[in-house]
């Protein structure tokens, strides 16, 4: 524990805020003035998706640490999974299950990431790590967001795991002639110890490796891409391009086209973006809003959480101010535990 939670000034106004994601769940116990009482990071699979109850088991442990048994009066949890309405309602049953909070608002893990990065409560989100998604809202609240099941919601190049998936099979087609030459033919099966792509495929195939260690590959393609490799930067710009598509589709839906809306970009794909993949997102998104403003979020996704409890306790802007300080990426990292995967873009 940070503190000694016997301390808490009181319980009813402690807020718990949760960012649960692909790779990691964050949680923090903090009160209405924005102080950091505990914060924790467990590492494993956190999508809290129809049929991934075994993430909630997860949660338990993170969610013991940090509150150490007490029930703290709000809890926000902002989780991979919660696509649909009625992932929202399912999610809430199982957490007002567990008794972790006395009021429990679930969102859409996006929703923190806009939340983290503007503190005007409104404007667009994208977030794009193993997969992508997109939440926006607009000054009067209305919001938007799009369900993220792969191509059974249409998404196309979404994310580090696409861009791994892809790399596999632009380096089979390849290396079997149905394509063009490129690094990955050689990059991709020596990070798995292999000879050749074929063999990767075939190991997925039989199960001896398993599918989702595919958006390892994901740094390589950037790697491939900074050697001038024709077909990575094809890839790259390609899920620019997605990138684009999906926050100009939220902008138009919320009617921002003519505002200075804040467009924030998070995930580790976009955090570790080069210039040319944030070039150009910027500029084909300042195509459709001249006025629009990019934001590269900095601060962990957890932060948005908390500042969503904030303001649903209406706690002053101080209270903001001081959390935004003190809810680092560090102060997340030394409290760290658990077996840690290979995260694609970290």
């Amino acid at each position: 524990m940070d503190k000694l939670l016997g301390k808490f000034p009181d319980k009813a106004k402690a807020i718990l805020a949760v960012d649960g994601g692909a790779s990691k769940v964050d949680v923090a116990l903090i009160d209405v003035e924005g102080n950091v009482h505990s914060a924790v990071r467990r590492h494993g699979r956190f999508n809290f998706g129809l049929g991934s109850n075994g993430s909630f088991d997860g949660l338990a442990g993170a969610v013991s640490a940090a509150t150490d048994g007490q029930v703290p009066g709000l809890g926000v949890f902002c989780v991979a999974g919660a696509d649909l309405a009625l992932d929202d309602r399912r999610i809430e049953a199982q957490l007002v299950g567990h008794g972790w909070t006395t009021r429990t608002i679930v969102r859409n893990d996006t929703f923190a990431v806009l939340r983290a990065g503007t503190d005007r409560k409104w404007g667009v989100a994208v977030v794009c790590g193993t997969g992508m998604n997109c939440a926006a809202v607009g000054p009067t609240g209305r919001s938007v967001r799009f369900p993220s099941f792969g191509e059974l919601s249409g998404d196309r190049a979404h994310g580090g795991g696409w861009l791994g998936r892809t790399a596999l099979g632009v380096a089979i087609r390849a290396r079997d002639g149905r394509g063009p030459r490129t690094m990955l033919e050689e990059l991709v099966p020596a990070y798995f110890g292999m000879s050749r792509p074929h063999a990767v495929m075939e190991a997925v195939y039989v199960g001896t490796l398993n599918i989702l260690r595919l958006a390892e590959l994901a740094p390589l393609v950037f790697k491939a891409a900074r050697a001038k490799d024709e077909v990575a930067r094809g890839m790259i710009d390609e899920m620019a391009d997605e990138i684009v598509i999906t926050a100009n589709a939220a902008i138009r839906r919320l009617r921002l086209t003519r505002s200075d809306v804040q467009v924030v970009l998070g995930g580790g794909v976009l955090r570790a973006a080069d210039k040319k993949l944030l070039g150009r997102i910027r500029e084909g998104i300042v195509a459709l809003a001249p006025r629009a403003q990019i934001v590269q979020l900095e601060a962990p996704p957890i932060l948005g959480a908390g500042l969503i409890g904030l303001d649903l306790m209406q706690a002053p802007a101080a209270a903001r101010e001081r959390l935004r300080r003190s809810l680092t990426h560090s102060r997340l990292a030394g409290r760290s535990r658990g077996h840690r995967p290979k995260d694609p873009m970290r």
